[in-house]
């Protein structure tokens, strides 16, 4: 494997566990780049007295810095991008502006730079709402949202930056990531609501949304072994785990850890299947793919939630 990673996104809350284990591989030099507009010194505190890491903060926008970041660096880890998926409901431009744009601007600096290899978190948002359909990496893309569209869009510049100037870029379709260090997302709420106001939760939708949650050890583990097992050219990937859990039973687990009778915490719905107007309240995907590499989650969805809120509760009590 490559020795000199730049994490694009590295102090947000994917960012850092890509840290952690390229730091732990004994990597030469692990870079990251953040201007902390969502991430979090906090989540890379731990690695700055580490030798073979370095922090730089820069606006992904401004490719010139960017540029200056990238050299010397073999390996670009692409994360950055809107973290608020709903926000775009009353900013529209956000998915671009803080997506697409941000794409741009890796790819040319990568470009610019010599860079051999670009991984980019992309999405299950890029297919759509299919229901119940198993997704494969073959399956149609119809995005909803806007985040979806502008995960997709990167995966279109990728592609024509792998053709046109050499580029090794692999996308991943990440399945919902949770993990320590997570600072959204529905467990992530529950948890932190019912902790304020233990008797009562308002969940969004009618609670019946149902998808696959995939622990964000697994998503760093099955994201450099495809660095390493493909060689060229410009490829996409699921990333899941075979199961799937309801919002309702998220709720629950929470409500479990906290050690609260669900009995008596009063639960209020918005209505509607979805959470927002762009949710998408079903989602399926097949990592068969990727299996194909040897790859396998360590946790299913509900071990990776249970384990996910135990971690969150532990740092929000902290």
């Amino acid at each position: 494997m490559p020795n000199s990673y730049l994490v694009v996104g590295g102090a947000g809350f994917i960012g850092s566990h890509f840290v952690k284990e390229l730091l732990s591989r004994k990597k030469t030099l692990v870079r990251v780049v953040d201007n902390l507009c969502s991430g979090t010194l906090e989540h890379i505190n731990e690695f700055k007295e580490n030798p073979a890491f370095e922090f730089v903060k820069v606006d992904v926008e401004n490719t010139g810095d960017l540029v200056k970041a990238m050299s010397g660096i073999e390996t670009v880890i692409h994360l950055a991008s809107n973290p608020d998926i709903a926000r775009a409901v009353v900013e529209p431009r956000i998915d671009f502006v803080q997506g697409t744009a941000l794409t741009e601007s890796v790819a040319e600096a990568a470009r610019i730079s010599g860079v051999n290899t670009i991984l980019y978190a992309s999405g299950s948002g890029v297919y759509g709402d299919a229901g119940a359909t198993m997704l494969s990496e073959n399956s149609p893309v119809s995005p909803i949202s806007t985040y979806g569209a502008s995960k997709l869009a990167g995966e279109a510049l990728l592609a024509s930056y792998s053709f046109m100037f050499g580029l090794k870029c692999l996308g991943f379709r990440f399945a919902n990531v949770v993990g320590p260090k997570q600072t959204h997302g529905v467990g992530f709420d529950f948890l932190r609501r019912l902790m304020q106001f233990p008797d009562r939760i308002e969940i969004l939708g009618d609670g019946n949304q149902s998808k696959s949650y995939i622990h964000v050890k697994d998503v760093v583990s099955a994201v450099l072994l495809c660095e390493e097992k493909v060689q060229t050219g410009f490829d996409v990937f699921n990333v899941s785990t075979p199961d799937f859990v309801s919002v309702n039973e998220i709720a629950d687990e929470v409500m479990a850890q906290l050690g609260l009778n669900p009995e008596k915490v009063v639960r209020t719905y918005s209505g509607g299947d979805r959470g927002w107007k762009a949710d998408v309240p079903v989602v399926r995907l097949s990592s068969r793919k990727i299996s194909m590499f040897g790859w396998a989650p360590m946790f299913n969805s509900r071990e990776a939630i249970k384990n996910s809120i135990a971690e969150m509760h532990s740092e929000l009590t902290r």
